[in-house]
């Protein structure tokens, strides 16, 4: 059904000052077609605004904008909800294993039994990664850091994999999807291989993917390497959680990078590269950071001080989220694993005892709880992964690593788009009028 809304110009100054709007009226009345989800909010379709009435709309951060259709994941944030293709996060999260979620998230449907075997078979063996490519890492300085490496490894890979890149057949859309699935671990693991100086360490298909995975990590040549299963258990809820998240970021960027008809390992390599940002996957190494600039269980009150001056810059990391006003649902889920990471271990870590001190201050604070500053799922994260001995540089890795599946996910479904488009955004410009170039000797 249509909406009538009435626009006006702003009475804001400052864009009339260097953009012209002589031409536009000073207020009009626009109908839009409302679209209806099968939950959320309804979204009015602008589509039309610029070729009826010549004007955009501003919109910075697509904070009311909705760029896409999609059937993968579902925010609530006002409640607290994560849904992946319409199933709980707590409840694939509790009773499902990270590659079941990537059968779900893949193609839409739990599977049955006979295909989560094939489907986990198929992953498992094609883990390994062509052995040119560990040469490529050769080109690296040792101390580079990681999510720099796994950017140029990750679009490289096209040069290795160029027999699956067409991207208008279905089939090579999901063989691309199977290799990167397959291959993420083992080159996240040969990254911090790399980065410390071992050899690296070839995929073992009779260990599950996290199991695998933490070999690939820990294991040398000269001895045997157990998985314990509390750590493999925590790992696997790791990549669950940050399986997808809907149109955050990165997966935003591996859409717009695919809307141009680039190869999906240019694509996903665009995904890595944002999710390199503090503001988004750096955001659990952050969390580390704080932790050890606080140093002592006896700093946090200082600190937390120094949180709640307005005038002070300090920030609490780790705490609150940008799309959930209410407890991150993921949050839950990831501070039982923790506790039974700690447990297991019995990791005696300074930075973890202010970690854990800092959530029960923050959580009985009224300035935390009145602000719904709860600790989010990097908090959490990030302590278990430091528990486990994997160094803050590898965490944002890891997070691309459970991503990936998501990033493919969103780029077939808008591959498989009828109507799919170049992304190409609008802007409102507020540059100098036309002028005309003065010669440089009369400059």
């Amino acid at each position: 059904m249509p909406n009538v809304i009435s626009m006006k110009k702003s009475s804001d100054k400052k864009p009339a000052k260097t953009s012209s709007t002589q031409d536009s009226p000073s207020a009009m009345k626009v109908e839009f077609p409302i679209l209806s989800g099968t939950i959320g909010p309804d979204v009015l379709d602008v589509r039309s605004l610029y070729k009826d009435k010549g004007v955009f709309t501003f919109d910075p951060g697509f904070m009311s904008t909705a760029a896409c259709k999609s059937a993968v994941t579902y925010i609530d944030g006002d409640k607290g909800e994560l849904l992946y293709r319409g199933y709980p996060i707590e409840q694939l999260a509790n009773n499902a294993g990270y590659l079941e979620v990537c059968y779900l998230l893949m193609f839409g449907e739990l599977p049955s039994p006979k295909q989560l075997e094939e489907f986990e078979d198929t992953v498992l063996s094609h883990t390994m990664v062509h052995e040119q490519v560990h040469t490529f890492y050769h080109g690296f300085r040792p101390d580079a850091h990681p999510m720099s490496i796994l950017c140029g490894v990750v679009g490289a890979l096209a040069s290795f994999y160029h027999d699956s890149t067409d991207i208008h057949n279905p089939r090579h859309r999901e063989i691309t999807a199977y290799r990167l699935i397959a291959k993420m671990p083992t080159l996240v693991a040969m990254a911090y291989k790399y980065s410390v100086g071992q050899p690296f360490m070839y995929p073992d298909a009779s260990l599950s993917y996290a199991g695998n995975f933490l070999r690939m990590m820990f294991a040398v040549p000269t001895q045997d390497y157990v998985v314990n299963p509390v750590v493999e258990r925590a790992m696997d809820v790791i990549f669950t959680l940050h399986a997808d998240h809907e149109q955050n970021a990165s997966t935003s960027t591996v859409r717009l990078a695919g809307s141009s008809g680039a190869n999906p390992f240019a694509c996903i390599a665009a995904g890595v590269a944002t999710l390199w940002g503090p503001a988004h996957g750096g955001a659990n190494e952050a969390v580390l950071n704080m932790l050890e600039e606080i140093g002592d269980v006896k700093n946090i009150p200082s600190y937390l001080e120094k949180v709640k001056d307005k005038l002070d810059p300090t920030r609490l990391m780790g705490f609150g989220h940008r799309v959930y006003k209410n407890f991150d649902p993921r949050a839950k889920i990831m501070k039982e694993n923790c506790d039974a990471v700690l447990k297991e271990l019995g990791v005696a870590d300074p930075a973890l005892e202010v970690a854990m001190e800092l959530e029960r201050i923050a959580l009985s604070d009224p300035y935390f709880i009145e602000r719904k500053l709860y600790p989010n799922v990097d908090f959490y994260s990030g302590i278990i992964l430091r528990a486990i001995g994997i160094p803050t540089s590898m965490f944002t890795c890891i997070f691309a690593l459970a991503r990936t599946v998501g990033w493919i996910t969103h780029w077939n479904e808008m591959i498989g788009e009828a109507d799919q488009k170049i992304g190409r955004p609008r802007q409102l410009y507020i540059g100098p009028k036309r002028r005309d170039f003065v010669p440089l000797a009369k400059r």
